[in-house]
């Protein structure tokens, strides 16, 4: 039935979901303009309702053009709304206050509305079938369903395929963020209503309070036991670069606001005037970031890294901290401590690889590192000067100590008159006001020292001499310490316990560094430059000498005193570049600087030639350095390599009885697989102990984890309190990186709750620690480890087919053309699948949705233990049931299955694979799908997450939106990879509604291209938005 022609005008708000109407229909969809009904998904009716006076100046004429435009369109209409759409996918709430299809559905509505409105009705209309045939392979799991999009999608103008693929992209994106108000809607529920049951949520949300009251209440902690383990905890975050942010900061920006707004819009407390203005401000930022290009067309520099990271500090982190500090207060004060946690404790640190971490990276050079470093320093000095004046104003008191006032006076004598370039307290401060002369000094301090950071990062030079800056922290404490002091000396310690407190735990926390720089290099690039040296010495060739001799020799010059690098000595750029980053280090000031790390450490010589690089290079501070393991058989030595290091008398006396040891996930997962990286990681640990242990050393794990399960991923409290006992004892250093570094800090309630996570968890392992494994438990994992590594090795590097089959049937070649990381994806240009990193590996495959690193080896292992001794099944569910890590590992295996679907990857092998090679990949799906149902058993579950109801529901609404831009890429490789490949392309049906520029200019945005028109664009599109939908990049 065509629209009919009458139109109603209306004053009042219409609200779908308690409109009563006097007749069958069900109403699917409320637009601003459109109602959309229809009887039994085929009979619509089409009502125009009119809720303007009059059309907006100029657009009659298009406006009355749209509306033939989507009458002629209407007729034969048989698509159904987002919302009808979603309600197939999840056709049930999974609580009482479950919103998260009423949110998607609302975000998407008002995103085609957009979509309408600047390229037509057409394709609108081409977006809900494409999402229509995504629900009904979702629903019916009938591949010919793919086969029908593929069709639909590969007929496209190259500006429609854009289109689409952008506007799906979007979708997810969108939908992201209804998850993430959906999720804090919840918590607060829950937190009103005091109720931790849901989604085993204790646990897993990592509620600081209520830990504290676990182990008060049911472990019999004293309150006092848990605050002293709490003020010599030390959680330090490591920030690094690593390029898995696939979304732009100029898209991540507006998307915080988009999660704002919405979270305001559906608050029950609003009037209708204060709902219309923002959802005009919610549609003006949706369509804000769907006019943004997405692709970034260049690839970052270090520098852009590096501020991109520092930008999470200044928007919700250095605010973030003081607030979550004063939780820990209120928490201790709820169990009856008194006291405050003192503002000098390191509860929690900041770290950085931005700029520091050279593996692999050409990009990341001395000057590079320096760059970041001075940015850093001037970027903390202006957000501690931005404070400063709200504290002059706040301590305007008059009494004080006598200490204070002394200082005041000496100041008042010494200060210059006027300063004009200041906001406020530009003219000389009166003696009457003491706290303020004493401030307005750290003012001026502050002043000169970002002034110099910045001058110094611009030309080199700085007009403010060092003396004039604060240059340690002590210096910068000493005067705030002084102000607490006489508040608390005058009866004001509550005045003192207020922004002055929080100003003093900024700076514990922050320093003067606001991030300390770890810097970490490969081995082999230390063996380098030690080589030149001995070469040059003429006493041979250290790259050619045992570990024996090595050890020896640097032992020796490490006792000795003459100097082994000398003007002449021939550098190579490799040489050159490392022997200019310790010269960097040994220049800037010391609390610039946190780690130095070593990758690929397999000896204790590879620590002591780094020991010796920083003595020649005069770093008066020497970095403290962290050996890092990541390959299988460098974890399975670890302790042996540490046991030789300890041995040496003179490196036990430099350490002082403390030792890091950074463990790496990413490259012993892509090694062996993550079921026998898992279970190597976890012994590894277990016997560093016990080496430190042995040698009366303090150890601090430093874990090295992504935000995939592939790499070591997964809820951050389980993943620390699944860990071997006594591996963490209240010091904990662990990496954030890429997308988890926006999904942890992207905002106030993220960043409060990451803070709450890791500082409950780390709490409850040293307090409360997991069980060990039991001794047959232990066996059955060596066993099933052996299997998993024999077969994930067998398949990825022993079967000639993989690589061919690996590379054809995913994404991998096309990787680098996201530009998301300054980092080369191979750490050798040449080279197979060893030389490709870690994250480019498990990209590929969570593009395809196959998952294939994290789950081979699983079933083969499985299966090997249960067809040995049948009595093997219930010993595995025992483990499951009492082991939290086996819990863990099998559950986030679980997770992946769920984000998996072999049918999506058989589509890639149909389009892209030859012939002769798709019976091997008929056996990877097999495999697949044998593992999964082993799983199933194991864990005693029926189906995928069925004790996870609210993840499951997540998922599967984000499945409907992924399969069109996997059906889109698939097809788009084809068409890239193939020349042969010809379709019949239809008539553009995007329209440019709005401006002079026709829609073809989205395809000139990449008019470099080797490819043909839009394709390249298509291509990246579809991968950026699969990556927001899997929430992981790699």
């Amino acid at each position: 039935m065509g629209p009919l022609k009458n139109k109603f005008s209306i004053k009042c708000s219409l609200s779908i979901h308690n409109l009563s109407l006097p007749c069958p229909f069900k109403i699917e969809r409320e637009r601003n303009l459109n109602l959309i009904i229809h009887q039994s998904n085929s009979l619509f009716i089409y009502f125009e309702v009119d809720v303007r006076e009059k059309q907006r100046g100029g657009e009659r004429e298009e406006g009355q053009e749209r509306d033939r435009e989507r009458e002629m369109t209407m007729k034969n209409n048989q698509s159904m709304s987002i919302d009808a759409h979603l309600r197939l996918v999840a056709p049930e709430k999974v609580s009482e206050d479950d919103k998260l299809v009423e949110y998607d559905a609302l975000l998407g509505d008002r995103f085609l509305d957009i979509l309408q409105d600047l390229h037509g009705y057409s394709i609108r209309e081409l977006v809900q079938e494409c999402h229509e045939l995504s629900v009904q392979y979702e629903t019916e799991r009938d591949p010919s369903k793919l086969d029908e999009l593929g069709s639909v999608l590969t007929t496209l103008d190259p500006t429609d395929a854009i289109l689409i693929s952008s506007s799906f992209s979007n979708m997810l994106n969108l939908a992201n963020l209804a998850e993430e108000v959906q999720i804090a809607y919840r918590r607060r529920n829950k937190l009103t209503k005091k109720s931790f049951r849901h989604e085993a949520s204790a646990p897993t949300e990592s509620d600081f309070e209520e830990t504290i009251r676990r182990l008060v209440v049911d472990m019999k902690k004293s309150p006092q036991e848990v605050f002293e383990a709490l003020k010599s905890q030390t959680i330090d975050l490591v920030f690094t670069a690593h390029p898995t942010q696939s979304v732009r900061r100029s898209l991540l920006q507006k998307h915080t606001r988009i999660r704002d707004l919405l979270t305001q819009y559906c608050a029950k407390d609003i009037s209708y005037d204060e709902k219309q203005e923002l959802d005009q401000a919610l549609q003006r930022e949706i369509r804000a970031a769907f006019r943004t290009d997405e692709i970034r067309r260049t690839p970052p520099a270090p520098q852009d890294e590096m501020r991109a990271g520092m930008s999470y500090f200044h928007e919700t982190i250095w605010k973030g901290v003081p607030k979550f500090l004063r939780r820990v207060d209120t928490a201790l004060k709820n169990i009856g401590i008194d006291e405050r946690m003192p503002y000098s404790a390191p509860l929690i640190q900041f770290s950085s690889w931005m700029g520091g971490d050279r593996d692999g990276n050409p990009r990341v050079t001395p000057e590079v590192t320096r760059d970041v470093c001075l940015l850093a320093r001037m970027i903390a000095a202006n957000l501690y000067y931005s404070q400063i004046e709200d504290l002059m104003f706040e301590l305007s008191m008059w009494r004080c100590s006598e200490e204070l006032q002394a200082r005041a006076d000496e100041l008042h004598r010494s200060t210059r008159r006027f300063a004009k370039h200041y906001k406020e307290f530009w003219k000389e401060i009166p003696s009457s006001e003491p706290y303020r002369v004493v401030l307005g000094d750290v003012r001026d301090k502050l002043y000169n020292t970002r002034e110099r950071s910045r001058q110094l990062l611009s030309t080199g030079q700085s007009e403010h001499p060092a003396d004039s800056t604060y240059t340690s922290v002590e210096e910068f404490l000493e005067p705030l310490e002084l102000c607490y002091r006489s508040l608390t000396a005058s009866g004001d310690r509550s005045i003192a316990d207020g922004n002055l407190l929080d100003f003093l735990r900024q700076l514990s926390t922050f320093g003067l560094s606001l991030v300390k720089l770890d810097i970490r290099q490969e081995s082999d690039r230390h063996t380098d430059v030690i080589d030149a040296i001995t070469t040059h010495l003429g006493i041979g060739s250290y790259r050619e000498w045992s570990e024996e001799k090595r050890q020896e020799w640097l032992l020796s010059e490490l006792k000795g005193k003459r100097p082994l690098i000398s003007h002449d000595l021939p550098q190579n750029e490799e040489v050159a570049d490392v022997l200019g980053t310790f010269k960097v280090i040994a220049e800037l000031p010391s609390d610039s600087f946190s780690a130095y790390v070593i990758s690929m450490a397999t000896a204790p010589s590879d620590v002591l030639a780094v020991e010796l690089l920083q003595r020649e290079c005069k770093i008066k501070n020497p970095l403290r350095v962290v050996p890092l393991f990541e390959k299988l058989a460098d974890l399975q030595a670890a302790a042996a390599t540490m046991t030789r290091l300890f041995s040496v008398e003179w490196y036990l006396n430099r350490i002082n009885g403390k030792q890091e040891v950074m463990i790496g996930y990413s490259d012993s997962g892509k090694d062996a697989g993550r079921f026998s990286a898992a279970w190597a990681l976890y012994k590894a640990q277990e016997e560093l102990v016990k080496v430190a242990k042995k040698y009366g050393v303090k150890l601090t794990m430093f874990h090295g984890r992504g935000g995939t399960v592939g790499r070591g991923g997964g809820p951050t409290h389980l993943a620390l309190l699944s860990q071997p006992p006594e591996t963490i004892n209240g010091s904990l250093r662990v990496t954030v990186q890429g997308e988890v570094i926006e999904q942890s800090f992207g905002e106030e309630r993220l960043c409060f709750k990451t803070l709450q996570r890791f500082t409950a968890a780390t709490l409850e392992h040293g307090m409360n620690p997991p069980i060990s494994p039991k001794p047959e438990w232990r066996e059955l994992m060596d066993q099933m480890a052996v299997v998993a590594t024999e077969e994930y090795r067998s398949i990825v590097f022993q079967e000639p087919r993989f690589v061919e089959y690996f590379r054809l049937a995913t994404p991998e070649l096309e990787y680098g053309r996201m530009n998301i990381g300054s980092r080369p994806s191979k750490r050798k240009p040449s080279g197979g699948i060893e030389s490709l990193r870690a994250i480019p590996w498990i990209f590929a495959w969570t593009q395809t949705r196959f998952h294939l690193p994290v789950w081979l080896g699983f079933g083969k292992a499985f299966k090997h233990v249960i067809e040995k001794d049948g009595k093997n099944l219930e010993t595995l569910r025992a483990m499951y049931n009492e082991w939290p890590f086996f819990r863990v590992t099998l559950d986030l295996l679980e997770m992946v299955f769920a984000k998996g679907d072999p049918g999506i990857a058989a589509l890639y092998d149909k389009l892209l694979v030859s012939e002769d090679l798709r019976p091997f990949g008929e056996q990877l799906r097999t495999n697949y799908e044998d593992t999964k149902q082993l799983l199933l058993l194991v864990a005693g579950h029926k189906d995928l997450l069925d004790a996870d109801p609210f993840l499951r529901q997540r998922l599967r609404l984000r499945d409907s939106y992924i399969t069109t831009l996997n059906v889109c890429q698939a097809y788009t490789l084809k068409k890239m990879r193939d020349p042969s490949y010809q379709v019949e392309v239809k008539p553009t049906l995007s329209k440019e509604l709005s401006d002079t520029n026709g829609p073809e200019e989205l395809v000139k945005l990449n008019a470099t291209s080797e490819y043909a028109p839009g394709l390249e664009d298509t291509l990246i599109l579809t991968m950026k938005g699969i990556a927001a939908g899997m929430r992981n990049t790699g």
